[in-house]
This record gives structure tokens, C-alpha cells and sequence, in this order.
């Protein structure tokens, strides 16, 4: 009985995103423009979903009713709300570097890190992605664009991941390490 009920759209395209003062939105048929205070982004629209502006709120519609296009609804709307939120707050992730002599420094749009190895690396931060180390262990990353700012600590981390042993690595700041118990003789 569950199944033969027709499914229009998915429950997150079904959200309304409401736009917050010096936010501005510019809707084209073939793309969606986002301008804040902190930055400026763009997304491509297929002609699956149409985007509607009305009284600051955009909300998301399907144009034609094929799977592709109901997934792409919840899909597109999350990434225009990701897009109205970095303009307006922004986006981090925290990182910690856990190990014996295990620092950051950040030298302009770089991260210098000192991760064990017998030389320190040199991690280049892309455009609108800046670094803010509040101690030697902790690194902030910081931006307008969700998806590079996780790309950045990304990045970083796989430098030298946590290790299940003695928990040493960069991890998230939120990231729980399960450890393993060492080898009984």
C-alpha cells in the first residue's frame, strides 16, 4: 500500500530557504547567483527543478516528474541553502593535531605544518579559504564555500590521518578515534 502512493518531490526540496537581509539573489534560467556580505556564489540549474523567489523565500518545484528530477530538487536546494548561509555567516571546521611536536603556523594564505615528517609542509589555502591557528595544536578553517572549506581540511588531515594505535594525527574536532588494543605477547 506504502509504494503505490506517488511521491511528488523529496521532503528536503519541500523546505522553503528564506533569504536574510544583504543577502541578494538573482535567478537566471539556467543559473542561481547569491551575493553577501562575504562573498559571491553561483550554482547551474538543469530544467529539472525551477526556483521561485517570492517575498524572500525561494522555493523549489519540479518541472517534469522523472526520479532524476525529484532527487535533484532535494539536491539543489540544499546546495542554495548552503549557498545563502556562506554568503551570510560563512562556514569552519576546527582541526587537532595530535602527536608529539605536532604544530601549525599559518604564513599568509598557507598552513606551514610540522607533522613528524623529516620535512614541514607547505599547504597552499585556496581563494575565499583563510587558516586562523589559535594554538600550536589547533587549526581553524574558515569560508564562504562550504564545499572548499571541507575540501581544505580534508586535505589536511590526509596528511597524516589518526592512527588507531596511539590516536596520533590530525583529526576534526569533533571526531572520535576508536583505538585498538596493542598486540599481547
Amino acid at each position: 500500500l506504502c509504494c503505490l502512493r506517488k511521491r511528488s518531490m523529496s521532503r528536503i526540496a519541500n523546505l522553503p530557504v528564506n533569504i536574510p537581509e544583504k543577502v541578494e539573489v538573482t535567478i537566471t534560467p539556467d543559473n542561481v547567483l547569491v551575493k553577501g556580505p562575504l562573498g559571491q556564489l553561483s550554482q547551474s540549474l538543469t530544467g529539472d527543478v525551477s526556483v521561485i523567489k517570492d517575498n524572500n523565500v525561494l522555493t523549489f518545484t519540479v518541472n517534469n516528474e522523472t526520479k532524476f528530477a525529484k532527487s535533484m530538487s532535494g539536491t539543489l536546494r540544499a546546495l542554495v541553502n548552503n549557498m545563502v548561509t556562506g554568503v551570510s555567516t560563512g562556514f569552519e571546521k576546527k582541526l587537532r593535531l595530535v602527536g608529539v611536536g605536532y604544530k601549525a603556523q599559518v604564513q599568509g594564505n598557507a598552513v606551514n605544518l610540522d607533522l613528524g615528517f623529516s620535512h614541514p609542509i607547505l599547504h597552499k589555502l585556496p581563494d575565499g579559504v583563510t587558516a586562523q591557528a589559535t594554538s600550536p595544536t589547533e587549526l581553524i578553517i574558515k569560508g564562504f564555500n562550504k564545499q572548499a572549506v571541507g575540501q581544505v581540511a580534508a586535505e589536511i588531515r590526509d596528511y597524516r590521518p589518526p592512527e588507531p594505535y596511539k590516536g596520533k594525527g590530525v583529526r576534526y574536532d569533533d571526531e572520535q578515534v576508536v583505538m585498538k588494543e596493542a598486540k599481547k605477547q
